[in-house]
C-alpha cells in the first residue's frame, strides 16, 4: 500500500528491528523507547493506514482486511532475521508474522497483545458487541469514549480537540480488526503455530491493565517454547507511552536473550 509513513531510529546495523504501534496512535511513541535503548538496535517502524502521518484506510473490494493489510506492510520491512516488537494490535501483527515465518524473528517482544480469541473472555465479547452497536448507530463519540475508558492513557475530554476528532474519525478501524482479534480469522492460534517460534519471547503487561490482558498472556505463555513474563507496576495498557523507561529496559533484556 502506498502512502505509508515510515519511521527510523538509527542504531547498530547488525541488529535490525521493527516496532509496531497500537490502534488510535502512531509509531511516534517508539521514539522515546529507541532513545533509551541507546542505538543497540536499528529500529524502524511505520504509521498504520489511517493513523499518524499515513494515508487514510480506503480499501477496495479486492483488498484484504485491515489486520492482513497491516501484516503485509510489516512483512515488507523484513529482509533478514530481526528483533520484532509490538504493542496491543501491533503485538498481534508481530505474533502473526512470527507464527507464519518463525525463521524471520530473532527476538519477539509482545506488549499487551490483544488477541482476545486466546482468552475467550465473555465480558470482552460484550464490550466488542457494544462497540459494534454504537458504530452501527453512528454514535462514534460514545464508541471512542468507551474504547479509551478501557484502553487509553487519558479520557476523551482530556485530549486536545484535534486529537479527539482524529480518534473519532478512525474508531471504526478498531471494529474492523474484530474478526482477527476475537475470532482468530488469521489462525494465529492454530495447532503447532506458537510452538514453532524458537526465538525468545517476552510478554509485557501492566499490572493495572484489564484482566483479559493477563488471561491472554497466560494462554500464550503456556504454548511458547522460550518465553518470559514481566508485569510493570502501576501501569495500564498504554505503558510504552506512560512507562518508557521500564518498557525499554525490558525490551533490552529480551534483546540480550537473543
Amino acid at each position: 500500500m502506498s502512502g505509508i509513513f515510515e519511521r527510523r531510529w538509527p542504531g547498530d546495523p547488525a541488529r535490525p528491528a521493527l516496532a509496531l504501534h497500537c490502534m488510535l496512535a502512531s509509531g511516534s511513541y517508539w521514539g522515546p523507547i529507541a532513545q533509551r535503548l541507546g542505538g543497540r538496535i536499528d529500529l524502524r517502524g511505520f504509521d498504520m493506514p489511517g493513523h499518524g502521518r499515513s494515508d487514510a484506510w480506503t480499501p477496495g473490494p479486492e483488498d484484504p482486511d485491515y489486520h492482513t493489510a497491516v501484516t503485509r506492510i510489516a512483512a515488507s520491512f523484513i529482509s533478514r532475521p530481526l528483533d520484532l516488537i509490538g504493542h496491543s494490535m501491533g503485538a498481534t501483527v508481530a505474533l502473526r508474522i512470527a507464527v507464519a515465518a518463525p525463521e524471520a524473528v530473532r527476538s519477539l517482544t509482545l506488549i499487551e497483545p490483544v488477541l482476545f480469541a486466546a482468552a475467550g473472555d465473555s465480558e470482552q465479547a460484550r464490550r466488542d458487541q457494544r462497540m459494534n452497536d454504537l458504530l452501527a448507530e453512528g454514535r462514534t463519540e460514545e464508541a471512542t469514549r468507551a474504547f479509551l475508558a478501557q484502553w487509553g492513557a487519558q479520557g476523551l475530554d482530556e485530549l486536545p480537540a484535534v486529537m479527539r476528532q482524529e480518534m473519532q474519525d478512525r474508531i471504526a478501524l478498531v471494529s474492523a480488526t474484530g474478526p482477527t482479534l476475537s475470532d482468530d480469522r488469521a489462525r494465529i492460534l492454530r495447532p503447532g503455530g506458537l510452538e514453532a517460534i524458537a526465538a525468545p519471547v517476552l510478554l509485557i503487561s501492566g499490572t493495572d491493565s484489564p484482566s483479559v490482558i493477563h488471561a491472554i498472556a497466560d494462554q500464550l505463555a503456556s504454548r511458547l517454547p522460550d518465553v518470559g513474563r514481566a508485569n510493570v507496576p502501576d501501569a495500564g495498557h498504554m505503558l510504552p507511552l506512560t512507562h518508557p523507561d521500564k518498557v525499554a529496559g525490558l525490551i533490552s533484556v529480551n534483546l540480550d536473550r537473543a
